[in-house]
């Protein structure tokens, strides 16, 4: 039995051999992002965060689809009318998880798209470090066939992955594609047949369990984070968190992968991770 067995109502965890497995549990309505949701998967995202026995974590949905965007059912009927400040909260939640914790997270991020990916999945999706898709996963960006833009940081996210005339062309028709078609532009890394998902999944994270969690995280921030900068504010900021993360680094991970592989002459480092102790 999980440890966090029934605590949250429309998200599920598990926790096994390192990874962190949140899956978004309202199959029969493909997942879509409630105000409930919202506000669970902060507290999904910051509990995790503290659970050592956690290191990778993955987003995954139940059923056939990842999420299918907002609940523009519940979304709507809680904010129309209520008071500026309800509708603000309901707004500062979505963003909240979708991006604000989750693009800088303390732990690598991986993505699974099992399935439907629409509208405000976006945020999520993109603000993931990786991200991997079944072949015949369906994204979409539908909005414009309600009569309403891309919420939240929908476009921005597109903008950051898919390229500018993709991220238009899906923007403007709500054309639908296929996780193949992700992968070839760039918003996941790759897409597999749906059967092998589950593996490819695991084998990347098995990737990520082998590094330094210090190091790893402040490779992916500096990497978020200059892409932002001047190539000049860039070079300030990369130099500060290599210093940084050497500093908090408690198992001195350059130090004994330069041992490893100038002194033992133990380990290839363009072929091997260091042997952490």
């Amino acid at each position: 039995m999980s440890k966090y067995e029934a605590r949250w109502q429309t998200v599920k965890v598990d926790v096994e051999n390192g990874i962190g497995w949140i899956t978004l549990n309202r199959p029969e309505k493909r997942n879509a992002m409630s105000p409930t949701l919202n506000r669970e998967m902060i507290d999904v995202l910051e509990t995790l965060e503290l659970d050592d026995d956690a290191q990778v974590i993955v987003l995954t949905g139940a059923g056939d689809a990842w999420t299918a965007g907002m609940d523009l059912k519940e979304y709507f009927r809680e904010t129309d009318g209520k008071p500026e400040i309800t509708q603000e909260r309901i707004r500062r939640d979505c963003s909240q998880w979708q991006w604000k914790l989750l693009r800088m997270y303390s732990k690598a991020t991986i993505a699974m798209v099992n399935g439907w990916c629409f509208g405000g999945a976006f945020s999520p999706l993109v603000a993931c470090d990786l991200a991997i898709a079944a072949d015949d996963a369906v994204f979409g960006l539908s909005e414009v066939n309600w009569g309403i833009p891309p919420g939240n940081l929908v476009s921005k996210a597109v903008a950051d992955t898919m390229g500018h005339r993709n991220a238009l062309h899906y923007i403007m028709t709500g054309d639908t594609f296929t996780g193949k078609e992700a992968a070839s532009m760039g918003l996941v890394n790759k897409s597999v047949p749906k059967e092998q998902l589950r593996e490819a999944v695991i084998e990347l994270a098995g990737k990520l369990l082998e590094k330094n969690p210090v190091v790893l995280r402040y490779a992916k921030i500096g990497f978020k984070r200059a892409r932002e900068l001047t190539w000049e504010q860039g070079e300030d900021y990369l130099y500060a968190k290599t210093d940084q993360s050497n500093y908090r680094d408690p198992e001195k991970g350059r130090k004994e992968g330069l041992k490893q592989f100038l002194d033992d002459k133990t380990i290839k480092p363009g072929l091997q991770t260091y042997k952490r102790s």
